[in-house]
């Protein structure tokens, strides 16, 4: 008989049945022991049965429930295959990774007792071939998927729905993407109700590994961080360490009594972010300390309160109102949260209306009062608050007006309202109050079902992996989040597997094939898929990688159209300077495009104006392409020119060009209009019998019949346009010339005035010296005998 994992031979059961047992109960309390958080994810990994275990006595343990666990998986134990499909997959409990082993056990628990989440593993490795325990099989992995999903696995239901979606495996349905995502969007909404009033926090952790470096090709060089996407300032912390500068900086402005510093403060550890959990404590104080600032304790306002803390209180109020309400770091309490929601409400703040009518609309320390809510979530609505948008429309809604409801979530889906989201799905699949599209439908449940993390999204634990340098884990973690249809999940997945920057080593990656060269390959063929898929949810950068990959043959025969086309599609409106550089280095050699230098140029052009930091190697490649064009212009070349193509100038006509361009296109209307007369009279001639001297035989055996000539009409009309024409352009050039001489007549005069102002100012100036010698009248007149012209004395009498 055997010894126990840690007893004696007393505490083995006998029997089949009893020794597996006991070793199920052992390996139980060993899983209890180190308080997994889930069993889907990866736990205590280590890659040998020593080296990464202090305790020798655990690694004994470790492998005697291994062992044990064997004996049961092959008398198709359900729990023993799960457990070891787990952990040769996860390597959990410091079990090596083997994924030929753990292949082999979800695929016989999947078999045997439909299990979903076996399901859903056998599902994943068919479409990845992942570690390469089988190969790819996109028709086995869409079967298993979709077991799995009907079994209520949630992540293959969003598998499935993405697959049915862009058609991978099977032909695009859009019924059957509606279908599947409408199920985990219903599960969403019904995990986000389930919490407090207003439904439940939830954090974002889908984020994509390359933003944080400025995007795939760097700062400045990927279309996220560049042109009209350049970050303008650091309004955002992008870091740990940048937002601890952020708040440093905001607490020494809230200390020295700065209302919004404060208020910020308390709403950033209220809504928490990506690296700054929540603090509802501290928050709650900031708040407080706003509020304090405006009122007192009773309510009354404080006198002499500092400017703008009306605002700020009123927000603030609003907060605490929302706190109260849900339960949020205090006891849930209605009565405190219905004095604060009034509070703001005095001062117009729209979170303390919408609160407050929430609280009628189901009777939260208030009566039930439809008619109110609906007033309290106008007023809020009004001012453009998304929650209290889709609170009205959903009381629009229930009475039946569709239009306004529709309008209402629609202004709401604006600010991202994932409620909002959800109702524009259900209407759109329903075709209730606007026509069914299915298309749309399913686009709406995608976001619901990717907004609500929690119940589905690998995202979490695969983040942590990555940040701890655990490359292999975070991959998995990524590509299974990336199959359910994440389109950042797709881009990072590409991203570690990008040859140019791999962080994992190659040898190393998943054991797809032993071989250095075919894992190599592999790796390349694999980004490829998932560049492509990240690519198709209209991510710019990845369209573009897509493009090198076709250019350079990487993962795939080189085929240059593809990434021309790949190219061609990034840079439409500009959105890719990266794109229209290597469109324009395509043309100018010929590769993939016809060779044309002119068009070379322009896209160069095009990639320095979206940006601006691409001058370099704009300014050297359009130096280069300089010198080709003119070689090219030298030796004759067949290429087209920079240059070549492009419409002249047009030259603004003189007065003079006009007319005589005028002239010639009368002349011309009038020697047609002649020829066509000439032709006229002689069919007319014809007709009456006259010969080719003018002579008129007889008709009818009649006399001479005269012949009266017909004045053309539209000669005349020509005639007239013309005349009328010549006299509109006399009557301007003669207006012209009257508007000149009027102005060369007012020169003229206003030369005579200044001439006259000057001759009286010099007489002035000489009177005043004659009158300093003689005195009297002699400063009025000039040398003491005339007066000045234009004087009021001159001509007159001279005065005895």
């Amino acid at each position: 008989m055997g010894v126990g994992i840690g007893g004696t031979n007393a505490n083995v059961p006998r029997g089949l049945v009893g020794y597996i047992g006991y070793y199920l109960r052992q390996i139980l309390s060993i899983l209890v022991f180190h308080n997994p958080v889930s069993l889907e994810e990866p736990m205590n990994r280590g890659g040998s049965w020593a080296g990464d275990i202090r305790d020798a006595r655990h690694a004994k343990q470790l492998r005697a429930a291994v062992e044990a666990l064997s004996e049961a998986a092959k008398q198709w134990n359900s729990d023993a295959l799960y457990l070891l499909g787990q952990m040769n997959f996860y390597g959990n409990w410091s079990h090596p990774r083997n994924y030929q082993t753990a292949f082999e056990m979800y695929k016989k628990l999947a078999d045997k007792n439909g299990n979903a989440t076996a399901q859903h593993m056998v599902g994943f490795m068919y479409a990845t071939g992942f570690g390469g325990a089988v190969e790819r099989n996109q028709g086995q992995a869409l079967l298993y998927h979709t077991f799995a999903g009907l079994n209520g696995d949630i992540r293959s239901e969003m598998t499935v729905a993405f697959r049915h979606h862009t058609g991978i495996g099977a032909p695009r349905n859009c019924d059957s993407a509606a279908f599947h995502y409408k199920r985990v969007a219903d599960k969403a909404m019904e995990y986000w109700r389930s919490g407090p009033p207003g439904g439940r926090y939830t954090v974002r952790h889908s984020y994509r590994l390359a933003d944080d470096e400025g995007g795939v090709y760097g700062e400045g060089a990927s279309y996220i961080s560049s042109g009209i996407n350049k970050p303008k300032g650091k309004a955002q912390a992008d870091s740990a360490e940048e937002l601890d500068d952020i708040l440093e900086y905001w607490d020494l402005m809230a200390r020295k009594g700065n209302l919004v510093a404060t208020f910020t403060l308390g709403k950033m550890y209220y809504d928490g972010s990506r690296h700054m959990p929540r603090n509802l404590a501290k928050a709650r104080a900031y708040f407080m300390s706003v509020v304090n600032k405006y009122w007192t304790a009773n309510g009354k306002v404080i006198p002499g309160a500092p400017q703008g803390a009306e605002k700020w209180a009123a927000q603030a109020a609003g907060q605490l109102g929302k706190m109260y309400l849900r339960g949020d770091g205090v006891p849930q309490n209605f009565g405190t949260a219905i004095m604060w929601f009034e509070r703001g409400v005095v001062r117009g703040d729209y979170y303390s209306q919408n609160g407050l009518g929430f609280m009628y609309l189901h009777g939260y320390g208030k009566p039930v009062d439809i008619k109110k809510a609906a007033e309290y979530f106008d007023a809020a609505a009004s001012q453009d608050f998304a929650p209290a948008q889709v609170n009205l429309g959903k009381i629009l809604l229930d009475e039946g007006a569709y239009a306004d409801a529709i309008k209402y979530f629609e202004l709401a889906a604006r600010h991202g309202n994932v409620e909002s989201y959800y109702y524009l799905a259900e209407i759109y699949n329903s075709g209730k109050g606007r026509e069914r599209s299915c298309g749309m439908a399913t686009a709406y449940y995608k976001i619901v079902a990717e907004r609500i993390e929690t119940i589905h999204s690998p995202f979490e634990w695969a983040n942590k992996a990555y940040a701890e340098g655990d490359i292999e884990s975070a991959l998995v973690g990524y590509m299974m989040a990336a199959e359910q249809g994440y389109e950042s999940a797709q881009q990072n997945v590409a991203y570690i597997l990008d040859d140019q920057r791999s962080r994992l080593p190659l040898l190393n990656l998943v054991n797809l094939i032993k071989s250095k060269t075919g894992a190599k390959f592999r790796n390349r063929e694999l980004a490829l898929i998932y560049w492509t898929r990240s690519a198709k949810q209209a991510n710019i950068d990845s369209l573009v990688k897509m493009g090198d990959y076709y250019l350079a043959g990487i993962g795939t025969e080189p085929d240059s159209e593809k990434a021309a086309a790949c190219y061609q599609a990034a840079s439409e409106f500009q959105q890719s300077a990266q794109a229209l550089w290597n469109l324009g280095w395509m043309h100018e050699n010929g590769i993939g495009v016809e060779q044309d230098f002119h068009l070379a140029k322009r896209f160069y052009d095009q990639a320095l104006e979206t940006n601006p930091e691409a001058y370099l190697p704009v300014t050297l490649s359009l130096l280069k392409l300089r010198v080709r064009s003119f070689w090219n212009t030298l030796t004759g070349g067949g290429i087209n020119d920079i240059g070549a193509g492009e419409p002249e100038a047009k030259k603004p006509w003189s007065f003079r060009e006009f007319l005589q361009k005028w002239n010639a296109e009368v002349d011309a209307a009038n020697a047609a209009a002649a020829a066509a007369q000439a032709e006229y009279e002689a069919g007319e001639a014809a007709d009456a019998g006259v010969d080719e001297n003018g002579r008129v035989g007889d008709i009818d055996g009649g006399g001479a019949v005269g012949y009266d000539e017909d004045v053309d009409e539209d000669l005349l009309e020509s005639v007239v346009i013309v005349v009328l024409a010549t006299a509109v352009v006399l009557l301007l050039l003669y207006r012209q010339q009257r508007v000149q001489q009027q102005q060369q007549q007012q020169q003229q005069q206003q030369q005579q005035q200044q001439q006259q102002q000057q001759q009286q100012q010099q007489q002035q100036q000489q009177g005043q010296g004659g009158g300093a010698q003689g005195g009297g009248d002699g400063a009025r007149f000039q040398g003491g005998g005339w007066p000045a012209p234009g004087d009021v004395m001159f001509g007159a009498p001279q005065l005895p």
